[in-house]
């Protein structure tokens, strides 16, 4: 009897120790830590905008006459001396719409601050009607009278600016300024078909703010990347060279009238103002390639 229980006891307390080791805490695998990834305005994009331009300008408003003389050519033979009116509204402002490539580096990912470059071009619908003339008298039917002034319209503009901001994680508030161009308007010019004065350039200044969709939005249709979405304001000074005063021209002959001609007209209210300048203001929608 004793002989069995000598040999029971080992067994026993093996058992004992095993299952007290099964009522200790087991050492678990740590739980795997995943980074969510910080978003960088850093990358290239692309996009389209569309807006409104005003006129943003404080020169010439009124109208200009041009009173012509009996001998001169500009009316029908046996008719009165008349007078030409032409209004000297720039006429600024209409839609706007067009396109947008650019590239961004931010510094620090997440929040901080941002320097980019922005190439647009837009189509614009300013001054379609500038050179509409009134003319009291009998005109010659061979000659079309066009605005001394030189008041052309704009067709387009474009910029090349760079881009200074700060970003709070998605959300982007800049600065921008630099090169712009425009141009149009043909004949408003002074003479039928003309182009010399057709290019001008100047300068684009102003600012935005623009957010990048997360990837997860109903509205990043992309997922791939970031859709930014961005309301900016720009204003625009284009220069161009000094008028030729040119109010009229024959249509059979291409002899023109200028300004300077008293012989056959006196003038009032003629001037040389030979700028535009408009404020935009847009929104717009780009695709900015890579990933964060």
């Amino acid at each position: 009897m004793i002989k069995h229980l000598l040999r029971a006891g080992p067994v026993a307390v093996l058992l004992t120790g095993a299952a007290s080791a099964a009522d200790l805490p087991r050492r678990a695998a740590p739980p795997v830590f995943t980074q969510v990834p910080v978003f960088s305005w850093t990358g290239f994009y692309a996009g389209v905008n569309a807006g409104y331009g005003f006129d943003a300008g404080s020169g010439t408003s009124g109208s200009t006459t041009v009173t012509t003389t009996a001998a001169s050519g500009l009316i029908a033979n046996g008719g009165a001396p008349g007078v030409a009116t032409f209004s000297n509204s720039r006429n600024n402002d209409g839609f706007s719409g067009g396109g947008q490539i650019g590239y961004n580096y931010q510094f620090t990912p997440g929040s901080g601050v941002v320097v980019g470059v922005e190439a647009d071009a837009q189509y614009l619908g300013f001054g379609s009607n500038r050179n509409t003339a009134t003319f009291t008298g009998t005109p010659n039917a061979d000659v079309t009278f066009v605005n001394p002034n030189g008041l052309s319209n704009l067709d387009y503009f474009g910029t090349v600016r760079g881009r200074l901001g700060y970003a709070f994680d998605r959300t982007l508030v800049y600065g921008t300024g630099g090169f712009a161009y425009g141009g149009g308007g043909g004949s408003s010019f002074g003479l039928p078909n003309s182009t010399s004065d057709n290019f001008r350039t100047g300068w684009a200044a102003g600012g935005g703010i623009e957010y990048a969709l997360p990837t997860d939005s109903f509205l990043n249709f992309f997922r791939s990347s970031a859709v930014t979405l961005k309301v900016e304001g720009l204003y625009v000074s284009l220069d161009r060279n000094s008028t030729n005063g040119v109010f009229a021209y024959s249509n059979s002959t291409g002899a023109v009238y200028n300004v300077s001609g008293t012989s056959y007209a006196t003038t009032t209210g003629y001037t040389a103002r030979r700028s535009d300048e408009f404020a935009v203001v847009r929104a717009g929608l780009n695709y900015k390639f890579g990933t964060y």
